[in-house]
């Protein structure tokens, strides 16, 4: 019998046991049915610039004074809608956060699960790597990354696929964590009874990985993706915040906050604290949901 509880068992005792992981899971998933619904709800395309009109340029949110009923969250210096560019800007860090976890498990937990089941040279290189790429700034590697391709490639080569490159580095960064959280179990699960026998009984150490070790590391590894996507979004908003992620014209969570970071000073405070709010609440909502699986999955730390 495994040690560690099954990833449908950990979300009905994380519903039951944790009431405010349930409160982050629904907040969680109406921020991202609103984001990935955006097209159908927001009353504007934000990245369509013809569409603006610098008329309605920096009008508050429509509860103020000066508040205009159209633009239910303000606008910024362009005239663009807030409320339709932060669903859209949204759906863009969600998209990036997850795509980069992606990467990352594509490449972690292969490694992982290489280096805690072979052991040896194997596993001491591995880990070396792993270890040099966590002892560098993940976000430092991000900006000199994207810096080099600014400065290859041009600022309107890098605003046409910067939501791809932002994936790349970010899912290149921050691999090792999945990687030695793979090892780690794995490791454990290859001193277990059921693992020996199969290796007894002839099994491949393909077959036994796969069916065997996999299969009974996925907890862990569930747990370290929901706070990687956490990471990634915030990676991406800090790139984008410092003119190295997606342009003025593509808006992320990232992109909004820096646009109004410098009207902040005269008044203009909605284009920057309402995104960034937006920002806050969905990196809590993820953080608080990853910590209450950890607590869920883990036999040691669940309520008796």
């Amino acid at each position: 019998m495994n040690a560690t509880a099954s990833p449908l068992a950990a979300v009905r005792t994380t519903a039951r046991d944790h009431p405010l992981a349930a409160v982050a899971a629904a907040v969680l998933a109406a921020i991202a049915l609103a984001a990935f619904a955006a097209p159908l709800i927001a009353p504007q395309d934000p990245f369509d610039l013809a569409s603006f009109d610098l008329l309605d340029a920096e009008l508050p949110p429509s509860w103020l004074q000066r508040g205009d009923p159209r633009f239910l969250l303000g606008t910024d210096s362009q005239g663009r809608d807030l409320f339709s560019a932060i669903l859209y800007g949204t759906r863009i860090s969600l998209t990036v956060g997850v795509l980069a976890v992606m990467i990352q498990a594509a490449i972690g937990i292969p490694l992982g699960l290489i280096a805690g089941y072979a052991g040896g040279r194997v596993d001491s290189l591995i880990a070396r790597l792993a270890d040099i790429q966590l002892s560098l700034s993940s976000l430092m590697l991000a900006i000199i990354a994207l810096a080099l391709v600014r400065a290859g490639l041009g600022g309107e080569t890098l605003g046409r696929f910067a939501v791809p490159l932002l994936v790349l580095v970010i899912g290149l960064a921050e691999w090792p964590y999945l990687a030695r959280t793979a090892r780690a179990a794995t490791q454990v699960e290859a001193a277990k009874d059921h693992v020996r026998a199969a290796r007894a009984l002839g099994a491949s150490s393909t077959r036994i990985v796969s069916w065997h070790i996999l299969p009974n590391i996925l907890s862990p590894l569930i747990v370290v993706a929901t706070t990687q996507i956490a990471n990634a979004v915030m990676a991406e908003a800090a790139l984008s915040f410092l003119g190295l992620g997606l342009p003025v014209t593509q808006p992320s969570l990232g992109t909004l906050i820096r646009s109004g970071y410098d009207l902040i000073f005269a008044g203009i405070w909605w284009v920057t604290l309402l995104p960034g709010l937006t920002l806050v609440v969905l990196l809590v909502a993820v953080n608080v949901l990853g910590d209450a699986l950890r607590d869920a999955l883990d036999p040691r730390l669940s309520p008796r």
